[in-house]
């Protein structure tokens, strides 16, 4: 047969098989694409004698079936969303006014016709440009919007493909010329060409350069994320980066494993499809291995935990062909997945989430405003910099046109609930899709409240405190292990976390109706209420230091079942011990705090709230605060009457803060007041105490002599009562008392003494203020190198505490300022000053200011 007719023959059949397509029920929407490129064929035959001219023209034609084919695979007409019925309608006019210009309707005769359309090889080419760009645009939008269960495929799927292949043969068997043949043989003989990259790829950079270089070298690598979080875009970057297209030329392929049944029979036939092998239903990967031999190609397998979860019917003949693939010297296997059950040849990288500019470029690519406020950075923030949240977040904004404060407003209000575009893209939907799948649905009825409940704590859970946090758990460390494999969580530290996008989505809106964490609430109120107000010397101090790690969960517990219930005596009683043991052990405000000061004087855990609320101000060098919320505490001890013992240890509070405010007579009555109480009561320890706050009040008020015998009084009661921290502290002020007598060598013994006690409990708080003390002593005697040395154990004992850092700055800018080192001091009071700005601490803020116009003057 001859070229022309071989030509002939392969258009009327490809026209043919387009016709066929039309009529296939499922397809309604694409029928006019099919019927355009029926009809642009035909006029080729028809109309045009050189028609080798259009053979690219046909194989764009091609392309726009494969990609509808790829579109309706599994959906029927109903089921397809509005951008990609757009699309498909911006193909079906591309091809008409292609078909219109190849024809010009007002050229009548057959060769005016011939001419024009020979003549312009230029605009042929331009054709099938913009057929391939229509394309892309169809294929981005079919990535975007096509997300349909395998259980919509019908038997009209199999006959849309099967029309594919034959207008695949065709065109190659209508070619003329070995170039033109070599252009056409790589659609048939190489299979499917990738998807398009993604328009921006933000903050991967670093990411993409691992992939590549590992990539070029066929190392097998899988890229494990939790979903949303960018292994898909990063694949299709590296995928269509130029020294890839260099190393691997055409033979890069991209196959979606969600889009066919997990089976072996369904990944071997999607497998060759897509490698262009041409062999149909293969059994297993015997009559593929020639083909995938014979020469270097890269494979991607995206969502690849469709086909990898070990729950799955046919995973272990699926999982031995993904392993047999990543050992192939000559295939670059790429894998992305939610779960880590990979090949044991393939090189692990979790994909993370973006950072601020990453998230930033990203938002603002889609919400394309000037302004830039700082509402935006925080939700960014809130988000955890999630891409997919970002960019579902850009695209709500930009859909509905609101401004950055509606945007706001509308995030205070529905959290993760606003990330839901018009075309119903959401974040729900792809968490949904991991616990839909087998691995977490095998993990029982239980799974999804524990989940719900590990979600719930901002700062995840502690892996060494799930025993007595979820006892009722059974496997609780195995199901653990489980929610990691599928990204759903990650370990981080030591605590078990997730990302906030996540968190906000499966955490329980109401935590009373999580059986769970009512347990956990009371776990979390034992510990609190068994290792409250202990000292270092006291059995349990050291254990009581976990709040250290797990104040943000337990402050984010309290607060929601508080907003629940303001009611409730033993939850406030918690809170009470909380706020202690931040006084304690990590000094920092709490948005406990107007809470605590909004309750009725009349409730019962008030004044105790109180009280450990204004140590804590009191730890944090706001002495002002700490004032006002202890004369509040002793109005409501005194009207309640009966507890002299916390009156006295209220009035001895007050007494040390107006010490700090400079306030010595005012606080030397109350500490008289309060020893009276002690003595009344017959408690001992109350006194010691009261007589270590009075010397403290006189030394300051420069009574000295007074001072010391009620340093020494205090430290004959602490050494009866075997009080060894009490000794301590009474060594500190005996020390303090010596060195302002002028007696240097004793402070120092003091001092000393003082440290040796304190350090086999590592009270950081004595320390603290003990090496501070002998810095000050040191600097005072120009002895600078002794007094950075003392600034420098200082600063190891106060690493959680921002007020003691700051009174730690002050002295260190004054060492440095006196060694010269001006620029270096004025740095260093500038830090302070904004430390101590913070925490409200006046007195402090105010000497920091008065250094710091000493400097610039």
């Amino acid at each position: 047969m001859s070229t022309k007719s071989q030509r002939q023959k392969g258009l009327n059949v490809a026209i043919e098989a387009l016709n066929r397509t039309k009529e296939v029920p499922s397809n309604t929407p694409a029928k006019a694409v099919f019927g355009s490129t029926s009809d642009l064929l035909s006029d080729i035959r028809d109309s045009v004698v050189d028609r080798k001219d259009y053979v690219e023209l046909g194989l764009a034609c091609a392309d726009v079936c494969g990609a509808l084919d790829r579109g309706l695979a599994y959906a029927q007409a109903d089921q397809l969303k509005q951008p990609v019925l757009e699309a498909i309608g911006q193909l079906t006019r591309t091809v008409a006014q292609i078909q219109g210009s190849v024809v010009d309707p007002d050229k009548r005769s057959s060769i005016s016709r011939i001419f024009h359309a020979r003549s312009n090889k230029e605009t042929i080419a331009a054709w099938r440009s913009e057929l391939d760009r229509i394309h892309h645009v169809f294929d981005t939008e079919l990535a975007l919007h096509t997300h349909v269960a395998v259980s919509n495929v019908h038997h009209e799927v199999a006959t849309t493909r099967e029309i594919v292949s034959d207008i695949q043969r065709i065109m190659v068997k209508s070619q003329e010329g070995a170039d033109i043949t070599n252009q056409t043989t790589r659609l048939s003989m190489l299979g499917e060409l990738p998807p398009p990259p993604p328009r921006a790829c933000f903050g991967r950079d670093e990411l993409i350069e691992k992939v590549v270089g590992r990539v070029k070298s066929l190392t097998p690598i899988a890229l494990i994320g939790v979903g949303g979080i960018g292994k898909t875009s990063v694949a299709l970057t590296v995928l269509h980066d130029d020294r890839i297209k260099k190393r691997f030329d055409e033979n890069r392929r991209f196959i979606r494993c969600d889009q066919f049944q997990p089976a072996l029979a369904d990944f071997l036939s999607r497998l060759s499809k897509a490698v262009g092998a041409g062999i149909e239903n293969p059994e297993d990967l015997t009559p593929l291995r020639p083909f995938l031999l014979s020469k270097e190609i890269l494979i991607v397998l995206d969502n690849a935990e469709s086909i990898l979860d070990p729950q799955g019917s046919d995973v272990k003949k699926i999982y031995s062909v993904v392993e047999e693939l990543s050992r192939m010297s000559n295939v670059g296997l790429l894998i992305t997945s939610r779960i880590t059950t990979i090949p044991s040849d393939c090189k692990r990288l979790d994909v993370p989430a973006i950072s601020m500019d990453a998230a930033r470029s990203a938002f603002y690519r889609i919400y394309d405003k000037d302004e830039r406020p700082n509402v935006i950075d925080n939700i960014l923030e809130r988000l955890d910099f999630h891409p997919l949240s970002v960019t579902l977040l850009a695209t709500v904004a930009h859909q509905n046109n609101w401004d950055s404060s509606r945007l706001a407003r509308e995030w205070e209000l529905q959290r993760t609930n606003v990330l839901r575009t018009e075309h119903n893209d959401s974040l729900a939907a792809i968490i949904e899709l991991s616990l839909a799948s087998p691995m977490f649905r095998v993990l029982g009825p239980n799974a999804r409240e524990f989940l719900g409940a590990v979600a719930f704590f901002p700062q995840g859970v502690d892996e060494n405190n799930l025993d007595w946090l979820f006892p009722s758990i059974p496997n609780r460390r195995n199901i653990v292990d489980r929610f990691c494999i599928l990204s759903l969580t990650s370990r981080i530290n030591g605590f078990i976390t997730m990302l906030a996008p996540l968190r906000d989505h499966l955490s329980p809106r109401d935590p009373r109706t999580s059986p769970l964490l009512r347990t956990t609430k009371d776990c979390y109120s034992s510990r609190l209420r068994l290792l409250g107000d202990l000292e270092p010397d006291q059995a349990g101090y050291k254990e009581s230091q976990w709040i250290r790690s797990e104040d943000v969960n337990v402050e984010h517990l309290l607060n929601v079942f508080i907003s629940f219930d303001m009611d409730s005596d033993d939850t406030w009683d918690t809170c009470a011990d909380f706020v202690n043991h931040l006084h304690e052990h990590k000094p920092r405000f709490t948005v406990l705090m107007p809470k605590i000061e909004g309750l009725p004087d009349d409730q019962g855990s008030k004044h105790q709230c109180l009280f450990r609320l204004s140590l804590l101000f009191y730890s944090l060098g706001n002495h002002v605060e700490a004032k006002r919320l202890l004369t509040r505490t002793l109005e409501l001890e005194r009207l309640r009457q009966g507890n002299d013992d916390r009156v006295a240890r209220t009035l001895q509070s007050l007494a040390d803060t107006n010490r700090m405010l400079n306030l010595h007579e005012e606080g030397i009555r109350q500490a008289k007041e309060a020893l009276a109480i002690y003595k009344r009561l017959g408690d001992e320890e109350g006194q010691a105490k009261c007589w270590k706050h009075f010397g403290r009040l006189l030394v300051d008020d420069d009574q000295l002599d007074v001072a010391e015998e009620a340093g020494l009084r205090a430290m004959e009661l602490f050494l009866d009562q075997r009080r060894e921290l009490g000794v301590c502290s009474s060594h500190r002020l005996l020390g303090k008392i010596s060195q302002k007598k002028g007696k240097r060598e004793k402070a120092i013994q003091h001092y000393k003494e003082a440290i040796r006690i304190a350090s086999p409990f590592d009270w950081y708080i004595q320390l603290f203020w003990i090496h501070h003390a002998l810095a000050w002593l040191f600097y005072n005697e120009d002895e600078f190198g002794n007094a950075q040395s003392h600034v420098d154990q200082a600063k190891l004992h106060a690493v959680d505490d921002a007020y003691c850092l700051g009174r730690m700055m002050y002295l260190q800018a004054a060492i440095l300022y006196r060694q010269g080192r001006l620029e270096e001091a004025r740095a260093e009071i500038l830090c302070a000053l904004e430390t101590l700005e913070k925490l409200g601490a006046t007195d402090d803020v105010g000497w920091c200011r008065d250094l710091l116009r000493f400097f610039e003057h």
